[in-house]
Protein backbone atom coordinates (compact mmCIF):
# COMPACT_ATOMS: atom_id res chain seq x y z
CA UNK A 1 0.00 0.00 0.00
CA UNK A 2 2.98 2.35 0.65
CA UNK A 3 4.05 2.08 -3.00
CA UNK A 4 0.52 2.81 -4.16
CA UNK A 5 0.27 5.83 -1.85
CA UNK A 6 3.51 7.22 -3.25
CA UNK A 7 2.31 6.67 -6.81
CA UNK A 8 -0.98 8.46 -6.11
CA UNK A 9 0.94 11.35 -4.52
CA UNK A 10 3.17 11.69 -7.57
CA UNK A 11 0.35 11.33 -10.11
CA UNK A 12 -0.13 15.07 -10.88
CA UNK A 13 3.53 15.48 -11.80
CA UNK A 14 3.67 12.21 -13.73
CA UNK A 15 0.68 12.76 -15.96
CA UNK A 16 2.41 15.28 -18.22
CA UNK A 17 6.00 14.12 -18.20
CA UNK A 18 8.01 14.58 -21.36
CA UNK A 19 8.58 11.44 -23.37
CA UNK A 20 11.49 10.53 -25.56
CA UNK A 21 11.16 11.64 -29.18
CA UNK A 22 8.24 9.99 -30.95
CA UNK A 23 8.99 6.80 -32.79
CA UNK A 24 9.09 7.45 -36.54
CA UNK A 25 5.93 6.43 -38.38
CA UNK A 26 6.09 2.71 -39.01
CA UNK A 27 4.34 0.39 -41.39
CA UNK A 28 1.30 -1.27 -39.82
CA UNK A 29 -0.27 -4.43 -41.09
CA UNK A 30 -3.88 -4.11 -42.19
CA UNK A 31 -4.28 -7.86 -42.31
CA UNK A 32 -6.36 -9.75 -39.75
CA UNK A 33 -5.16 -13.14 -40.95
CA UNK A 34 -1.45 -13.16 -40.16
CA UNK A 35 0.23 -16.22 -38.65
CA UNK A 36 -1.54 -17.71 -35.67
CA UNK A 37 -0.45 -16.45 -32.27
CA UNK A 38 -0.46 -17.93 -28.79
CA UNK A 39 -2.62 -15.61 -26.68
CA UNK A 40 -3.47 -15.34 -23.00
CA UNK A 41 -6.74 -13.45 -22.50
CA UNK A 42 -6.79 -12.16 -18.93
CA UNK A 43 -10.39 -11.54 -17.92
CA UNK A 44 -11.59 -13.72 -20.78
CA UNK A 45 -14.86 -14.66 -19.06
CA UNK A 46 -16.18 -11.09 -19.12
CA UNK A 47 -18.38 -8.93 -21.35
CA UNK A 48 -15.54 -7.98 -23.72
CA UNK A 49 -13.16 -10.83 -22.95
CA UNK A 50 -15.45 -13.73 -23.86
CA UNK A 51 -16.48 -12.63 -27.38
CA UNK A 52 -12.90 -11.52 -28.06
CA UNK A 53 -11.60 -14.96 -27.07
CA UNK A 54 -14.06 -16.67 -29.41
CA UNK A 55 -13.32 -14.26 -32.26
CA UNK A 56 -9.56 -14.82 -32.01
CA UNK A 57 -9.98 -18.58 -31.71
CA UNK A 58 -12.20 -18.53 -34.79
CA UNK A 59 -9.40 -16.70 -36.61
CA UNK A 60 -7.01 -19.53 -35.80
CA UNK A 61 -5.17 -18.15 -32.78
CA UNK A 62 -4.43 -20.43 -29.82
CA UNK A 63 -6.34 -18.99 -26.86
CA UNK A 64 -6.07 -19.55 -23.12
CA UNK A 65 -8.55 -17.68 -20.94
CA UNK A 66 -7.35 -16.61 -17.49
CA UNK A 67 -10.08 -15.47 -15.10
CA UNK A 68 -10.89 -15.69 -11.39
CA UNK A 69 -14.65 -15.22 -12.04
CA UNK A 70 -14.74 -12.05 -9.94
CA UNK A 71 -17.39 -10.50 -12.19
CA UNK A 72 -19.73 -13.41 -11.47
CA UNK A 73 -19.04 -12.99 -7.75
CA UNK A 74 -19.96 -9.29 -7.97
CA UNK A 75 -23.30 -10.36 -9.49
CA UNK A 76 -23.93 -12.31 -6.29
CA UNK A 77 -22.86 -9.35 -4.17
CA UNK A 78 -25.23 -6.97 -5.97
CA UNK A 79 -28.11 -9.43 -6.16
CA UNK A 80 -28.01 -9.03 -9.93
CA UNK A 81 -27.54 -11.38 -12.84
CA UNK A 82 -26.82 -11.15 -16.52
CA UNK A 83 -30.06 -10.72 -18.47
CA UNK A 84 -28.80 -13.54 -20.67
CA UNK A 85 -28.22 -16.86 -18.87
CA UNK A 86 -24.47 -17.42 -19.15
CA UNK A 87 -22.95 -20.86 -18.83
CA UNK A 88 -19.94 -21.70 -16.64
CA UNK A 89 -16.49 -21.16 -18.22
CA UNK A 90 -16.00 -24.92 -18.42
CA UNK A 91 -19.31 -25.41 -20.23
CA UNK A 92 -18.57 -22.47 -22.53
CA UNK A 93 -15.23 -23.80 -23.76
CA UNK A 94 -16.68 -27.31 -24.06
CA UNK A 95 -19.49 -25.94 -26.26
CA UNK A 96 -16.98 -24.05 -28.41
CA UNK A 97 -15.05 -27.26 -28.96
CA UNK A 98 -18.23 -29.14 -29.91
CA UNK A 99 -19.38 -26.43 -32.31
CA UNK A 100 -16.08 -25.55 -33.99
CA UNK A 101 -13.62 -28.31 -33.15
CA UNK A 102 -11.28 -25.66 -31.69
CA UNK A 103 -9.81 -25.70 -28.21
CA UNK A 104 -9.81 -22.80 -25.79
CA UNK A 105 -8.01 -23.31 -22.50
CA UNK A 106 -9.31 -21.99 -19.18
CA UNK A 107 -7.26 -21.26 -16.06
CA UNK A 108 -8.85 -19.99 -12.84
CA UNK A 109 -6.25 -17.55 -11.56
CA UNK A 110 -6.33 -14.15 -9.81
CA UNK A 111 -3.87 -11.94 -11.71
CA UNK A 112 -3.73 -9.44 -8.84
CA UNK A 113 -2.92 -12.07 -6.18
CA UNK A 114 -1.54 -15.28 -7.71
CA UNK A 115 1.78 -13.86 -8.86
CA UNK A 116 3.89 -17.03 -8.85
CA UNK A 117 1.19 -18.94 -10.71
CA UNK A 118 1.01 -16.13 -13.28
CA UNK A 119 4.76 -16.30 -13.91
CA UNK A 120 4.59 -20.08 -14.25
CA UNK A 121 1.67 -19.84 -16.67
CA UNK A 122 3.51 -17.37 -18.88
CA UNK A 123 6.58 -19.59 -18.90
CA UNK A 124 4.45 -22.64 -19.70
CA UNK A 125 2.32 -21.09 -22.47
CA UNK A 126 5.03 -18.85 -23.99
CA UNK A 127 2.40 -16.41 -25.32
CA UNK A 128 3.10 -14.03 -28.16
CA UNK A 129 0.40 -11.70 -26.83
CA UNK A 130 -1.26 -11.15 -23.46
CA UNK A 131 -4.58 -9.30 -23.68
CA UNK A 132 -5.38 -7.58 -20.40
CA UNK A 133 -9.10 -7.28 -19.62
CA UNK A 134 -8.65 -8.41 -15.99
CA UNK A 135 -9.88 -5.28 -14.24
CA UNK A 136 -13.00 -4.14 -12.38
CA UNK A 137 -14.61 -2.27 -15.27
CA UNK A 138 -17.54 -0.27 -13.86
CA UNK A 139 -17.16 3.36 -12.80
CA UNK A 140 -20.35 3.25 -10.68
CA UNK A 141 -19.20 0.16 -8.78
CA UNK A 142 -15.86 1.86 -8.11
CA UNK A 143 -17.78 4.73 -6.44
CA UNK A 144 -20.34 2.59 -4.63
CA UNK A 145 -18.56 2.40 -1.29
CA UNK A 146 -15.15 2.53 0.34
CA UNK A 147 -14.94 -1.22 -0.21
CA UNK A 148 -15.66 -0.79 -3.93
CA UNK A 149 -13.02 1.92 -4.23
CA UNK A 150 -10.39 -0.15 -2.43
CA UNK A 151 -11.16 -3.28 -4.43
CA UNK A 152 -11.00 -1.41 -7.74
CA UNK A 153 -7.62 0.13 -6.90
CA UNK A 154 -6.07 -3.01 -5.46
CA UNK A 155 -7.40 -5.32 -8.17
CA UNK A 156 -6.76 -3.12 -11.19
CA UNK A 157 -3.37 -1.69 -10.28
CA UNK A 158 -2.20 -4.86 -8.57
CA UNK A 159 -3.09 -6.89 -11.64
CA UNK A 160 -1.40 -4.53 -14.08
CA UNK A 161 1.76 -4.30 -12.00
CA UNK A 162 1.85 -8.09 -11.53
CA UNK A 163 1.49 -8.60 -15.28
CA UNK A 164 4.38 -6.29 -16.10
CA UNK A 165 6.60 -7.87 -13.44
CA UNK A 166 5.62 -11.40 -14.47
CA UNK A 167 6.57 -10.82 -18.09
CA UNK A 168 9.97 -9.55 -17.01
CA UNK A 169 10.52 -12.38 -14.50
CA UNK A 170 9.33 -15.06 -16.94
CA UNK A 171 11.83 -14.05 -19.60
CA UNK A 172 9.06 -14.21 -22.24
CA UNK A 173 8.89 -11.28 -24.66
CA UNK A 174 5.10 -11.10 -24.72
CA UNK A 175 3.26 -8.12 -26.17
CA UNK A 176 0.69 -6.62 -23.75
CA UNK A 177 -2.56 -5.38 -25.29
CA UNK A 178 -4.48 -3.53 -22.59
CA UNK A 179 -8.09 -2.44 -22.71
CA UNK A 180 -8.17 1.08 -21.34
CA UNK A 181 -10.86 3.73 -21.57
CA UNK A 182 -11.59 7.04 -23.23
CA UNK A 183 -12.27 8.27 -19.71
CA UNK A 184 -8.54 8.77 -19.12
CA UNK A 185 -8.86 11.98 -21.12
CA UNK A 186 -11.78 13.20 -19.01
CA UNK A 187 -15.12 14.44 -20.25
CA UNK A 188 -14.68 18.17 -20.14
CA UNK A 189 -14.78 20.15 -23.37
CA UNK A 190 -11.17 20.16 -24.60
CA UNK A 191 -11.74 22.70 -27.35
CA UNK A 192 -10.31 20.43 -30.04
CA UNK A 193 -9.80 16.89 -31.25
CA UNK A 194 -8.36 14.49 -28.68
CA UNK A 195 -5.34 12.82 -30.29
CA UNK A 196 -4.41 9.16 -29.83
CA UNK A 197 -2.52 9.06 -26.56
CA UNK A 198 0.15 11.70 -27.15
CA UNK A 199 -0.14 15.42 -27.71
CA UNK A 200 2.19 18.04 -29.18
CA UNK A 201 2.95 20.84 -26.73
CA UNK A 202 5.17 23.87 -26.43
CA UNK A 203 7.03 23.91 -23.13
CA UNK A 204 8.45 26.99 -21.38
CA UNK A 205 11.22 28.54 -23.41
CA UNK A 206 9.52 27.61 -26.68
CA UNK A 207 10.62 23.98 -26.51
CA UNK A 208 8.39 21.70 -28.57
CA UNK A 209 7.65 18.22 -27.29
CA UNK A 210 5.26 15.29 -27.71
CA UNK A 211 3.96 14.12 -24.34
CA UNK A 212 1.46 11.68 -22.90
CA UNK A 213 -1.94 13.37 -22.99
CA UNK A 214 -2.81 14.79 -19.54
CA UNK A 215 -5.25 12.66 -17.59
CA UNK A 216 -8.48 13.84 -16.03
CA UNK A 217 -10.25 10.86 -14.43
CA UNK A 218 -13.91 11.07 -13.43
CA UNK A 219 -14.07 8.10 -11.02
CA UNK A 220 -11.83 5.74 -9.08
CA UNK A 221 -12.14 3.28 -11.96
CA UNK A 222 -10.95 5.90 -14.45
CA UNK A 223 -8.12 6.87 -12.07
CA UNK A 224 -6.87 3.26 -12.13
CA UNK A 225 -6.78 3.36 -15.93
CA UNK A 226 -4.74 6.57 -15.78
CA UNK A 227 -2.31 4.90 -13.39
CA UNK A 228 -2.18 1.84 -15.66
CA UNK A 229 -1.00 4.16 -18.42
CA UNK A 230 1.73 5.58 -16.18
CA UNK A 231 2.90 2.10 -15.17
CA UNK A 232 3.08 1.04 -18.81
CA UNK A 233 5.23 4.09 -19.57
CA UNK A 234 7.60 3.14 -16.75
CA UNK A 235 7.95 -0.55 -17.61
CA UNK A 236 8.32 0.30 -21.27
CA UNK A 237 11.15 2.72 -20.46
CA UNK A 238 12.79 0.58 -17.79
CA UNK A 239 12.39 -2.95 -19.17
CA UNK A 240 11.47 -2.31 -22.81
CA UNK A 241 8.13 -4.07 -22.39
CA UNK A 242 6.08 -3.94 -25.57
CA UNK A 243 2.68 -2.46 -24.79
CA UNK A 244 -0.38 -1.33 -26.75
CA UNK A 245 -2.97 0.61 -24.75
CA UNK A 246 -6.49 0.87 -26.20
CA UNK A 247 -8.60 3.81 -25.03
CA UNK A 248 -12.04 2.38 -25.67
CA UNK A 249 -15.42 4.07 -25.78
CA UNK A 250 -18.67 2.73 -24.32
CA UNK A 251 -19.36 -0.75 -25.66
CA UNK A 252 -22.84 -1.67 -26.81
CA UNK A 253 -24.40 -4.74 -28.35
CA UNK A 254 -24.35 -8.25 -26.94
CA UNK A 255 -23.60 -11.04 -29.36
CA UNK A 256 -21.17 -11.64 -32.19
CA UNK A 257 -20.98 -14.06 -35.08
CA UNK A 258 -19.26 -16.50 -32.73
CA UNK A 259 -21.47 -16.19 -29.63
CA UNK A 260 -24.65 -16.98 -31.58
CA UNK A 261 -23.36 -20.35 -32.74
CA UNK A 262 -24.78 -22.08 -29.65
CA UNK A 263 -26.94 -20.94 -26.68
CA UNK A 264 -24.14 -21.95 -24.32
CA UNK A 265 -21.86 -19.39 -25.96
CA UNK A 266 -24.11 -16.36 -25.39
CA UNK A 267 -22.42 -13.24 -24.05
CA UNK A 268 -23.45 -11.60 -20.81
CA UNK A 269 -25.84 -8.62 -20.88
CA UNK A 270 -25.76 -6.19 -17.98
CA UNK A 271 -28.67 -3.80 -17.52
CA UNK A 272 -28.32 -2.66 -13.90
CA UNK A 273 -27.28 0.83 -12.84
CA UNK A 274 -23.75 -0.25 -11.95
CA UNK A 275 -22.65 -2.42 -14.88
CA UNK A 276 -25.16 -1.78 -17.65
CA UNK A 277 -23.63 0.42 -20.34
CA UNK A 278 -25.85 3.35 -21.26
CA UNK A 279 -27.07 2.27 -24.70
CA UNK A 280 -27.69 -1.32 -23.66
CA UNK A 281 -29.68 -0.02 -20.69
CA UNK A 282 -31.77 2.23 -22.93
CA UNK A 283 -32.50 -0.59 -25.38
CA UNK A 284 -33.47 -2.90 -22.54
CA UNK A 285 -35.74 -0.30 -20.96
CA UNK A 286 -37.33 0.49 -24.31
CA UNK A 287 -38.11 -3.18 -24.95
CA UNK A 288 -39.68 -3.50 -21.50
CA UNK A 289 -41.69 -0.29 -21.77
CA UNK A 290 -39.79 1.34 -18.89
CA UNK A 291 -39.02 5.06 -19.36
CA UNK A 292 -35.40 5.69 -20.37
CA UNK A 293 -33.27 6.89 -17.46
CA UNK A 294 -31.36 9.96 -18.66
CA UNK A 295 -29.02 11.37 -16.03
CA UNK A 296 -29.18 15.14 -15.51
CA UNK A 297 -29.67 17.01 -18.79
CA UNK A 298 -28.39 14.14 -20.91
CA UNK A 299 -25.87 16.56 -22.36
CA UNK A 300 -22.92 14.27 -21.73
CA UNK A 301 -21.16 13.39 -25.01
CA UNK A 302 -19.60 9.94 -25.06
CA UNK A 303 -17.73 7.71 -27.50
CA UNK A 304 -19.33 4.41 -28.58
CA UNK A 305 -18.20 1.16 -30.17
CA UNK A 306 -20.03 -2.07 -30.98
CA UNK A 307 -18.86 -5.29 -29.31
CA UNK A 308 -17.99 -6.86 -32.68
CA UNK A 309 -15.63 -3.96 -33.41
CA UNK A 310 -13.99 -4.41 -30.02
CA UNK A 311 -13.04 -7.94 -31.08
CA UNK A 312 -11.70 -6.74 -34.45
CA UNK A 313 -9.68 -3.95 -32.86
CA UNK A 314 -8.04 -6.37 -30.46
CA UNK A 315 -6.79 -8.52 -33.34
CA UNK A 316 -5.57 -5.51 -35.31
CA UNK A 317 -3.63 -4.32 -32.26
CA UNK A 318 -2.31 -7.83 -31.69
CA UNK A 319 -1.06 -8.06 -35.29
CA UNK A 320 0.71 -4.70 -35.07
CA UNK A 321 2.87 -4.84 -31.94
CA UNK A 322 5.47 -2.18 -31.23
CA UNK A 323 9.05 -3.31 -31.63
CA UNK A 324 11.38 -3.71 -28.68
CA UNK A 325 12.47 -0.25 -27.56
CA UNK A 326 9.56 1.59 -29.19
CA UNK A 327 7.31 3.62 -26.94
CA UNK A 328 3.88 2.48 -25.77
CA UNK A 329 1.47 2.37 -28.71
CA UNK A 330 -1.90 4.02 -28.02
CA UNK A 331 -5.09 3.74 -30.07
CA UNK A 332 -8.44 5.45 -29.52
CA UNK A 333 -10.83 2.52 -29.89
CA UNK A 334 -14.05 4.30 -30.84
CA UNK A 335 -16.52 4.36 -33.72
CA UNK A 336 -18.35 7.64 -33.10
CA UNK A 337 -19.40 10.13 -30.45
CA UNK A 338 -22.97 10.95 -29.51
CA UNK A 339 -24.74 13.03 -26.87
CA UNK A 340 -26.57 10.82 -24.37
CA UNK A 341 -29.94 12.53 -24.77
CA UNK A 342 -29.66 12.14 -28.56
CA UNK A 343 -29.05 8.42 -28.12
CA UNK A 344 -32.05 8.25 -25.80
CA UNK A 345 -34.13 10.07 -28.41
CA UNK A 346 -33.15 7.47 -31.03
CA UNK A 347 -34.28 4.64 -28.78
CA UNK A 348 -37.43 6.46 -27.70
CA UNK A 349 -38.43 7.09 -31.32
CA UNK A 350 -37.87 3.44 -32.14
CA UNK A 351 -39.66 1.94 -29.15
CA UNK A 352 -42.33 4.55 -28.38
CA UNK A 353 -41.09 4.70 -24.78
CA UNK A 354 -40.57 8.15 -23.33
CA UNK A 355 -37.30 9.30 -21.83
CA UNK A 356 -37.16 10.90 -18.40
CA UNK A 357 -34.45 13.03 -16.87
CA UNK A 358 -33.47 12.01 -13.35
CA UNK A 359 -30.90 13.48 -10.94
CA UNK A 360 -27.37 12.62 -12.01
CA UNK A 361 -25.63 10.25 -9.56
CA UNK A 362 -22.26 11.26 -11.02
CA UNK A 363 -20.09 14.31 -10.40
CA UNK A 364 -19.56 15.51 -13.97
CA UNK A 365 -20.20 18.38 -16.34
CA UNK A 366 -23.84 18.66 -17.32
CA UNK A 367 -22.85 19.28 -20.96
CA UNK A 368 -19.65 18.56 -22.86
CA UNK A 369 -18.32 18.22 -26.38
CA UNK A 370 -16.13 15.29 -27.43
CA UNK A 371 -14.11 15.18 -30.63
CA UNK A 372 -11.89 12.11 -30.86
CA UNK A 373 -9.26 10.99 -33.35
CA UNK A 374 -9.53 7.33 -34.40
CA UNK A 375 -7.38 7.38 -37.54
CA UNK A 376 -5.08 4.54 -36.56
CA UNK A 377 -7.66 1.77 -36.52
CA UNK A 378 -9.48 3.17 -39.55
CA UNK A 379 -6.19 3.29 -41.49
CA UNK A 380 -5.65 -0.35 -40.55
CA UNK A 381 -8.88 -1.39 -42.20
CA UNK A 382 -11.50 -1.06 -39.46
CA UNK A 383 -14.89 -0.03 -40.85
CA UNK A 384 -16.69 0.64 -37.57
CA UNK A 385 -20.35 -0.04 -37.01
CA UNK A 386 -22.44 2.96 -36.02
CA UNK A 387 -25.67 3.34 -34.09
CA UNK A 388 -28.05 2.24 -36.81
CA UNK A 389 -31.36 0.55 -36.21
CA UNK A 390 -30.35 -2.74 -37.77
CA UNK A 391 -27.95 -3.34 -34.92
CA UNK A 392 -30.51 -2.18 -32.38
CA UNK A 393 -32.64 -5.13 -33.52
CA UNK A 394 -30.12 -7.65 -32.24
CA UNK A 395 -30.12 -6.19 -28.73
CA UNK A 396 -33.91 -5.82 -28.70
CA UNK A 397 -34.33 -9.47 -29.68
CA UNK A 398 -32.08 -10.55 -26.82
CA UNK A 399 -34.07 -8.45 -24.36
CA UNK A 400 -37.41 -9.77 -25.61
CA UNK A 401 -36.20 -13.33 -25.25
CA UNK A 402 -34.93 -12.96 -21.69
CA UNK A 403 -36.97 -10.07 -20.26
CA UNK A 404 -38.52 -12.32 -17.62
CA UNK A 405 -35.07 -12.42 -15.99
CA UNK A 406 -35.05 -8.64 -15.50
CA UNK A 407 -35.34 -7.18 -11.99
CA UNK A 408 -36.68 -3.67 -12.60
CA UNK A 409 -35.49 -2.51 -9.16
CA UNK A 410 -31.92 -2.66 -10.50
CA UNK A 411 -32.55 -0.18 -13.30
CA UNK A 412 -32.19 3.00 -11.25
CA UNK A 413 -28.71 4.10 -10.10
CA UNK A 414 -27.57 2.83 -6.71
CA UNK A 415 -24.01 4.20 -6.67
CA UNK A 416 -23.33 7.89 -6.08
CA UNK A 417 -20.16 9.91 -6.56
CA UNK A 418 -20.41 11.93 -3.34
CA UNK A 419 -22.80 13.04 -0.60
CA UNK A 420 -24.20 15.83 -2.76
CA UNK A 421 -25.22 13.51 -5.61
CA UNK A 422 -26.50 10.91 -3.14
CA UNK A 423 -28.75 13.54 -1.54
CA UNK A 424 -30.04 14.66 -4.96
CA UNK A 425 -30.98 11.06 -5.76
CA UNK A 426 -32.45 10.30 -2.34
CA UNK A 427 -35.82 8.58 -2.47
CA UNK A 428 -35.43 7.08 -5.93
CA UNK A 429 -37.91 4.27 -6.37
CA UNK A 430 -38.75 2.33 -9.53
CA UNK A 431 -42.51 2.54 -8.99
CA UNK A 432 -42.35 6.32 -8.48
CA UNK A 433 -40.17 6.60 -11.54
CA UNK A 434 -42.53 4.64 -13.75
CA UNK A 435 -45.44 6.69 -12.46
CA UNK A 436 -43.70 9.91 -13.44
CA UNK A 437 -43.17 11.12 -9.89
CA UNK A 438 -39.38 11.25 -10.11
CA UNK A 439 -37.76 14.12 -11.99
CA UNK A 440 -34.42 15.88 -12.10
Amino acid sequence: MLRLTILMTLLPSLLSFTLPPATPLKHFSTSTSLSAKKVLVLGGDGFCGWPTSLYLSDKGHKITIVDNLSRRNIDNELGAQSLTPIASPQERVKAWKEVTGKDIGFVNLDVAKDYDKLVQLIQEKQPDTIIHFAEQRAAPYSMKSSAGKKYTVENNLGGTNNLCCAIEDSGVDAHIVHLGTMGVYGYGTSGGEIPEGYIDVTLPGGRESNILHPAYPGSVYHATKCLDAIMFQFYNKNDQLRVTDLHQGIVWGTNTEQTIKDPRLVNRFDYDGDYGTVLNRFLMQGALGVPLTVYGTGGQTRAFIHITDTCKCLEIAMNNPPKKGERVEIFNQVAETRRVRDVASMVAARTGVEMKMIPNPRQEAAENELDVANDKFCNLGLDPKTLDEGLFDEVTEVVEKFKDRCDEKLILPSSFWNKKTAKACDGMDIDKFKAGKLNA
